[in-house]
């Protein structure tokens, strides 16, 4: 039998999607989103075509752009041909990624869609009457806008603080994709390295245990004395911030807040260390000030790999993958968590956006939890798919 090569790797994620299969069938019987438009900016790979699908399904007018640096052409091409307004395309520029959300917004949404909370902040800037409010995606998201909280006054459910979220995705999926990611980027081993991890939140705890299984020796450094003491009752070291980075082969972070690791930190880093970003915006390693440090000499950059090398004046090299970006999403042929954990994560998002567009909610529903109900009923209807 000839074999056929029209299949592409957006049609392999979509066989693995089969719940947003089924939500998509549901909704093009219910049509929960017909005559409103969705906007937003998310990562645009496979998954979130399948995402993207699934809500025009629905009978949305959809407006996306990506997020920075994780924009993939063949997804953009694919989505365009299936009637979806992209604007904008991959970018590191944030002053370019800035533009693309303010003519998101300027198209006035009737929901948003967001990922970091950069459409809801422009919203606030550019406030419009036909916003019905929507969803965020990140732990960096909220963070960004529970201050605004008294300015957007609309439902905006999160779906990070679902616990589906929590152990599906971050827990379990962002720990596998930066594993899998530091091997596609270095082609170097775990085995007796030295691993810090930075933050150990849900991905956190993912990401030590990943590089434990893999026969690391990983150490957790959180902000938060519980956080930290729940990490050493889990078997893991906690050293000091500074004994941490002093003595890692290899540093991950996944915080959400910024500089984490900065250019106060050179003078620990020691000789080969790695350092690899999983928080949602290039911030937690701050790149600029790296490069710019007067003991920084010369950076050599491997294009290909996705690898910047700081030579320092005393010898040491100090290795920087996906120039501080997400790393799971950057680089070369940039993977993303798991098709099964975007599954969940992501029908989440389409049941809360049906939730939204139905009404009824008040702005006491802004930036709180995925309504439980909503969970229940996304766990079973996975599980009866899978059982």
């Amino acid at each position: 039998m000839p074999i056929e090569q029209s299949a592409t790797r957006i049609d392999w994620i979509a066989q693995s999607c089969r719940l947003l299969t089924a939500t998509a069938q549901d909704f093009s019987r219910t049509r929960p989103f017909a005559g409103l438009t969705i906007g937003t900016a998310i990562h645009l790979e496979p998954k979130t075509a399948a995402l993207l699908l699934t809500l025009q399904a629905g009978g949305a007018r959809l407006i996306a752009t990506g997020n920075l640096n994780s924009t993939q052409r063949e997804t953009v091409d694919f989505l365009r041909e299936r009637g979806i307004e992209i604007i904008g395309g991959q970018t590191v520029d944030e002053g370019a990624h800035a533009g693309f959300i303010e003519a998101i917004v300027s198209e006035q949404p009737d929901l948003l869609l967001d990922n970091g909370g950069d459409l809801f902040a422009c919203a606030v800037r550019r406030p419009y009457p036909r916003l019905r409010g929507g969803t965020e995606e990140t732990t960096t998201g909220r963070m960004r806008l529970l201050p605004l909280r008294q300015e957007i006054r609309l439902p905006l459910l999160v779906i990070n603080d679902s616990p589906i979220k929590q152990f599906a995705e971050n827990r379990h999926a962002v720990g596998q994709s930066l594993f899998e990611s530091y091997l596609r980027f270095t082609n170097r081993s775990t085995n007796g390295k030295r691993v810090t991890v930075f933050g150990y939140g849900a991905c956190g705890r993912g990401t030590a245990a990943c590089f434990r299984n893999a026969h690391a020796l990983v150490s957790v450094v959180d902000a938060d004395p519980v956080t930290t003491l729940e990490a050493h009752l889990d078997g893991f070291a906690t050293p000091l911030r500074e004994d941490a980075i002093r003595t890692a082969d290899i540093i991950v972070t996944v915080t959400g807040a910024p500089a984490v690791v900065t250019a106060r930190d050179l003078a620990l880093l020691k000789d080969g260390a790695i350092l690899l970003n999983g928080g949602h915006l290039p911030h937690e390693i701050d790149v600029p000030a790296l490069r710019a440090d007067e003991r920084v000499h010369r950076v050599l950059s491997h294009v290909c790999e996705g690898i910047e090398t700081l030579e320092l004046d005393d010898g040491r090299r100090i290795h920087l993958l996906a120039q501080g970006h997400m790393a799971n999403l950057a680089g070369p042929r940039p993977l993303g968590n798991s098709a099964e954990s975007m599954d969940l994560g992501f029908t989440l998002q389409a049941r809360c956006l049906e939730r939204v567009a139905q009404g009824g909610l008040g702005e006491e529903s802004c930036i709180v939890p995925v309504p439980r109900d909503i969970d229940a009923a996304v766990a079973s209807a996975y599980l009866d798919l899978h059982r």
